[in-house]
């Protein structure tokens, strides 16, 4: 296997004994003729040069035999998963294929190198490792929870050759993995060793200086604090035993990364954190013994170390909010040193470690759904010591991503997205104007169109094109709820702009034949030919559906019949002559005091509605015109007519919708009209009639026709549109 242009000496010499260790922990699992074939083929992809360094200047079989060698003693030894971790790099660099695995050493083998070599892809999305979607895209990449015990063992054995790696950039990036990525995942799956030299490298080579302060001021090895914690335990051990109590302990020294963590968080020195050591005390006691036999328990250990009584915390009385249950106190151990005691029984230790006060929970790591499912039951799979733990494991199933999907941005931005979702929800993800003008995307460099199904670990590109709009098959093709409402939107604003081109074209024709427009006329007509909204009236006039000669006639016809009826009333000077009050009728207006049943129109120059002050006003013709008060005609008619003023009040609503004309101002946005119009769809007994919006230069004038019952709604419907983001102001107008 020497090769001198591979290995330097040193390398050479780990490595061969590293070899015959590996090779003693795999009796039983593989056969040393196994073991002699895949170094054969390691030899020759060597000699080939196939096989290179990695492109960071690491030995790749040297890193590959360290790894191989921790998951044996940290983890476990499982032939396929060594396999897999040696022949992985002989698939990347092609010197056999997958197909050969399949053949030569098994199906589960392949599995294990096609998980692997995926997630090596990540390792080009350096930017997206904070990224709060980046582990679950690798946990959907590996496909296999042993394939994440593999990289975590790896990520571990490459912090180790980091000590001296003259490449800064790359220490960070690896650093950074370990600290955000790895080091959480290990602690879920119950790797905690793993974990924590994880976080003390880490420190080590992002703050060298402050891990030296802490490593010093501890003035202890690991070996001596781990042989602290057990002269502590003996004691403690010994006197629960002659109380008849039924126990485990458990005891810990605290990393330097965690030492260095509560220090930053508490703003102390390494003096004043009371739980460099800590130990917990599990009782096997069930019902009323619980909390008796907890405090039996504090009583003893207390009794023997004395305790600090401001550090004594009773969670036993006082559960906190999540059901955490324990009791804490911090002693006085050998050598006057700190140590925190926890006490506890099984159940309440199933509920913190398990629970919502699960400890990885309670520090700060979110819960995720079926990956806590997945990570409590490897964990609690891991920590029975059974013999065939990696055997169990293996069945485990990674399909707890199956309802998403996770795909980045060419600038590596991770995102994720429903199982199902198409370019067309990601480009509207990104920005609306991005989504209205998207044609298609390229996908991990291939040209795909807008129907696209995003798969995890997919880099999208949206292509565009300023003559692309919207239109109404997207619905059917977006999958997010985010896209398809934005997809409304653009729809409804392509549809008003075109409305607003037929109302235009109406509205010049009618000019050119001096046709003076009436709002509620023409919503009559509207209505008469049998459009629902006036939008889609407008819209069918701009597309040409219609023809506008055809509406200015029907429009000026309704006109004719209404003088022709005017006409048909007395044409005399109108009298009023009071009417018999019929008790049984409820008009909605009394006139001249208390004279009901007179024939009264309302003014189309103020638009007067029920609630308004109003007054009445007799034609030339002796119809009775309402206006309101502060109407813009009052003061002339009041003026120069005052004997046709008569007085006017409300009596009893009767059913009426009043039409009222609203100008709204504000900033221009793509949403406002969509907006505004579920603002008035959302109030009770208001509707809709027409609207018209005028941009310039980011501004908007919008005019709206509405129906409602009285000025009581009106004042509402008001007070809502001003609380529209962008909308500045909203007033009533004439008709």
């Amino acid at each position: 296997m020497n090769n001198n242009r591979y290995f330097t000496q040193t390398e050479w010499t780990e490595f061969r004994s590293s070899y015959r260790h590996l090779v003693s922990l795999m009796t039983g699992e593989l056969s040393f003729g196994g073991i002699m074939e895949v170094s054969q083929m390691l030899r020759e992809a060597v000699t080939q040069g196939r096989l290179l360094h990695s492109k960071h200047g690491l030995n790749l079989i040297a890193r590959n035999m360290t790894t191989a060698l921790l998951l044996c003693e940290m983890v476990g030894v499982d032939r396929d998963m060594i396999l897999a971790i040696f022949l992985s790099p002989l698939v990347e660099c092609e010197y056999i294929t997958i197909e050969d695995v399949k053949k030569q050493y098994g199906d589960d083998v392949a599995k294990l190198i096609n998980g692997l070599n995926k997630t090596h892809e990540l390792d080009s999305k350096q930017g997206a490792i904070s990224n709060e979607y980046f582990k679950n895209l690798l946990l959907v990449f590996a496909d296999d929870i042993r394939v994440v015990f593999i990289i975590i063992v790896d990520c571990l054995c490459v912090m180790r050759m980091l000590n001296n790696h003259p490449d800064e950039q790359y220490r960070r990036h690896v650093t950074l993995e370990a600290s955000t990525l790895y080091a959480p995942l290990a602690h879920k799956l119950g790797l905690y060793k793993i974990k924590s030299e994880l976080e003390d490298l880490s420190l080590k080579y992002s703050d060298r200086e402050t891990y030296n302060l802490i490593a010093h001021e501890l003035n202890s090895t690991k070996k001596y604090r781990e042989e602290y914690i057990s002269t502590f335990i003996a004691p403690v051990k010994l006197m629960l035993e002659k109380a008849g109590l039924k126990f485990e302990i458990k005891g810990r020294t605290k990393s330097i990364y965690s030492i260095w963590n509560k220090m930053k968080k508490q703003q102390i020195g390494v003096g004043g954190i009371y739980d460099l050591f800590a130990v917990r005390v599990i009782l096997d006691s069930e019902g009323k013994e619980e909390h008796n036999d907890c405090w039996k328990a504090f009583s003893l250990i207390t009794n023997t170390y004395p305790h600090n009584p401001n550090r004594m915390r009773d969670w036993l009385s006082n559960p906190k909010s999540n059901g955490y249950e324990s009791l804490h106190a911090t002693v006085i151990g050998p050598e006057n040193k700190w140590v925190e005691v926890q006490i506890r029984t099984r159940r309440m230790d199933e509920i913190a470690e398990r629970g919502l006060a699960a400890h990885w929970r309670y520090k700060g790591v979110k819960s995720e759904g079926n990956i806590d499912t997945l990570m409590n039951s490897v964990r609690d799979i891991l920590e029975s010591h059974s013999t065939d733990s990696l055997e169990k494991i293996k069945d485990f199933q990674m399909d707890i991503y199956d309802k998403e999907v996770f795909v980045f941005s060419p600038k590596g931005d991770l995102y994720k997205f429903p199982y199902g979702s198409t370019v067309l929800d990601f480009a509207f993800h990104i920005h609306t104007k991005l989504g209205c003008a998207c044609t298609g995307a390229r996908v991990n460099g291939k040209n795909q169109t807008i129907k696209y199904e995003l798969r995890s670990g997919d880099t999208v590109e949206i292509l565009t094109s300023s003559t692309q709009k919207p239109r109404k098959e997207w619905l059917n093709i977006a999958q997010s709820a985010k896209a398809r409402v934005k997809i409304k939107q653009a729809l409804n604003e392509i549809d008003n702009k075109s409305a607003e081109l037929g109302r235009e074209l109406l509205s010049r024709r009618m000019k050119n034949r001096k046709i003076e427009v009436d709002e509620s006329i023409l919503m009559r007509m509207i209505k008469k030919i049998g459009y629902k909204t006036v939008t889609a009236f407008y819209l069918e006039l701009a597309d040409g559906k219609i023809e506008v000669n055809d509406v200015i006639e029907q429009y000026v016809a309704i006109i004719e019949r209404d003088r022709q009826e005017e006409e048909q009333r007395s044409a005399g000077e109108y009298s009023l002559d009071k009417q018999p009050i019929d008790d049984n009728k409820v008009d909605e207006l009394v006139i001249g005091g208390d004279i009901k049943g007179v024939d009264y129109r309302l003014a189309r120059c103020c638009n007067p509605i029920f609630g308004d002050k109003i007054f009445g006003f007799v034609s030339s013709v002796g119809t009775i015109k309402i206006h309101r008060t502060d109407c813009p005609n009052a003061i002339n008619m009041q003026e120069r007519y005052p004997y046709r003023v008569i007085n006017a009040r409300w009596a009893g609503k009767m059913g009426t919708k009043y039409v009222v004309t609203l100008r709204v101002v504000g900033q221009d946005d793509i949403g406002i009209v969509t907006n505004i119009s579920s603002i008035i769809g959302k109030e009770k007994n208001v509707f809709l009639r027409s609207i018209s919006i005028d941009s310039d230069d980011g501004l908007f004038q919008g005019h709206l026709s509405v129906a409602l019952d009285d000025i009581a709604a009106l004042n509402t419907l008001i007070k809502k549109l001003k609380t529209v983001k962008g909308v500045k102001d909203v007033q009533r107008g004439a008709m």
